[in-house]
């Protein structure tokens, strides 16, 4: 009786040591696709916008002061049908003065915050034809309607009343930018200050 429970017991350190072994390794698996085809993105007037000189005097103290709105036109050409979204990564990051899906437009006086803008994108056109624009925030996995190309989306193109990003060959877009100044009760605006946004906006296959 002795022998069968030594023989039993010795069975359930195999077992055991088995299952530990089975543990101690993980597969990993890389995926991916190397599509043929490749999008160019341009921006009209280089993808400068000047806002000139600007009184202090016409900022408010208390609140926040929009500037005009302006618009460059964002072309994406692709050298077959591509299905792509754009992505925008703020040049500027850390001086948006209220949230940080903004982009911000520099520090002045080392560290005070000058302001922020919003990147919308309206009135997309794919290959002739009027579609609309989509927002995803998970890497493509799930859309929803969405216009601003914020620091933390993607934004691709569908057919209206849709959710599905389409193929295309050639996007033309209105890239609209709405700039606004910080309270200047929150500025140190005794010289000239610089106003400094820049953003990058890259084409993301999937």
């Amino acid at each position: 009786m002795n022998k069968t429970l030594n023989t039993l017991f010795g069975a359930m350190l195999l077992a055991g040591s088995a299952s530990a072994f089975a543990a101690s390794s993980v597969d990993l698996t890389v995926k991916g696709t190397i599509t043929p085809s490749a999008c160019e993105p341009t921006l009209s007037s280089g993808g400068l916008v000047d806002y000139g000189k600007i009184s202090a005097k016409d900022l408010n103290a208390d609140r926040p002061t929009s500037l005009p709105r302006q618009i460059v036109q964002l072309t994406l050409i692709c050298d077959g049908p591509t299905t792509v979204a754009l992505e925008a990564k703020d040049n500027r990051a850390g001086s948006a003065y209220r949230d940080e899906v903004h982009y911000g437009l520099g520090l002045i006086n080392t560290d005070e915050k000058l302001g922020e803008m919003e990147l919308k994108l309206m009135s997309p056109v794919a290959d002739g034809v009027a579609v609309e624009t989509i927002g995803s925030i998970d890497s493509a996995a799930t859309w929803h309607r969405e216009s601003s190309l914020w620091r933390d989306n993607i934004v691709a193109v569908a057919v209206p009343g849709t959710l599905t990003p389409i193929m295309f060959e050639q996007l033309s877009v209105d890239l609209r930018i709405e700039p606004s100044i910080a309270p200047t009760n929150q500025l140190t605006l005794t010289n000239e200050v610089a106003i400094d946004g820049s953003a990058t906006i890259s084409v993301v296959y999937f």
